[in-house]
């Protein structure tokens, strides 16, 4: 059989990138000769998060979209180089006697990278992780050779729905004693989880900081988990320290399995990505979407676990004395016996997140194309 090089483009955030780590994984462990490459945006966190991962990567010029003069001279401008460096890698690796697969995992990467499969006559993949796609997947949806979604999209009469999609770097390596011992933590004492993302999140962390200001005794009622972003991890820990809340700040989380595993709460952005974890963990959330996006697909994204009382979508209202305020009575209700029992029970009835798993299958052709 000949050898198989999969391009996985996609970046910006992780969002974009954990999906397809995961399913090289899966791929991997069926076909050992699978020879996998990221196609990434040039921004820091592609190359931390796939240097940490041990997977090869090429960053792409490519710019996001956009209607204002300077943003559109500069994806004008990015999009020829795109596009020719990745056929020239679809070329190379063709010499060299490989078969090259194209699998778009959304982002403003994934489209030059799209299109140039589609001119070097690869087989493309498109990979579409939120309830409402974007610009970019809506474009790509129709020039793929397989679309595959973990929402039903309706206008997409034709593509796969598949579950969500986890590495298995993010699922909890054992109980939430020994998953609270990685961090230092008490094993028996509740944990909370605060996740903004791969970079972060300001207004959940004005939130947080505030909440700790103002009511430090309801949050002394956990000890915390608190992934920050960059710049802000030393600010949030003083600030906790100064409440009496036991907590642990990082700025990004390499042991997010582990973080998952010791929660017996989260609060989170509602980033697919997110979502499929929090899913794959059984953990309760407290989501607080993204406010600045106009579609709010984070809000549909928590959907699915919100329907089933598993989570509860509190609006971000970016005020900190607000979102504060909100997350106080939310909380509270946290603590109602059995309250959190009730919700990770409930969240059993979603089935797993083994959509790794499945895709793998179908970009190894073990499933039929649909498009």
């Amino acid at each position: 059989m000949t050898a198989r090089t999969f391009l996985f483009a996609g970046g910006g955030t992780g969002g974009h990138l954990f999906p397809g780590i995961a399913i090289a994984e899966e791929i991997a462990k069926r076909d050992p000769n699978a020879e996998f490459i990221f196609l990434c945006s040039t921004r820091s966190i592609d190359a931390e998060i796939l240097t940490s991962a041990n997977r090869e990567f090429v960053t792409q010029p490519a710019q996001p979209f956009g209607v204002k003069p300077r943003r559109l001279m500069r994806f004008l401008a990015s999009w020829g180089p795109s596009v020719r460096a990745t056929r020239r890698l679809i070329r190379e690796k063709r010499n060299n006697g490989r078969n090259v697969h194209v699998v778009a995992m959304g982002g403003f990467v994934a489209p030059p990278a799209a299109q140039a499969a589609r001119a070097a006559r690869a087989p493309l993949t498109m990979f579409n992780l939120d309830a409402t796609p974007g610009l970019a997947n809506q474009w790509m949806a129709k020039r793929s050779s397989r679309v595959l979604t973990t929402y039903t999209i309706p206008a997409w009469k034709q593509a796969t729905r598949i579950p969500p999609i986890v590495r298995a770097g993010a699922l909890p390596p054992g109980d939430a004693g020994m998953c609270r011992a990685v961090f230092g933590l008490d094993p028996e004492m509740a944990t909370l989880v605060v996740m903004g993302g791969s970079q972060g999140a300001g207004t959940i962390n004005d939130a947080m900081a505030e909440l700790a200001m103002q009511e430090p005794e309801l949050l002394r009622r956990w000890q915390i988990i608190h992934q920050c972003g960059a710049g802000r991890d030393e600010s949030l820990a003083e600030v906790y320290s100064a409440a009496g809340v036991r907590a642990v700040v990082r700025p990004f989380i390499d042991e997010v399995g582990a973080a998952w595993g010791a929660a017996d709460l989260a609060i989170a952005r509602a980033g697919a990505g997110t979502v499929a974890e929090a899913w794959a963990s059984g953990t309760p959330a407290i989501f607080l979407p993204y406010p600045y996006h106009r579609d709010s697909h984070q809000a549909a994204n928590a959907m699915p676990l919100v329907d089933r009382a598993s989570a509860v979508i509190v609006k971000d209202a970016i005020d900190a004395g607000v979102n504060a305020e909100r997350l106080s009575e939310t909380l509270q209700g946290m603590l109602a016996p059995g309250r959190l029992q009730s919700m990770r029970s409930a969240m059993q009835s979603l089935g797993p997140a083994d959509g790794a798993n499945v895709a793998a299958g179908l970009l190894l052709g073990e499933g039929p194309k649909t498009h």
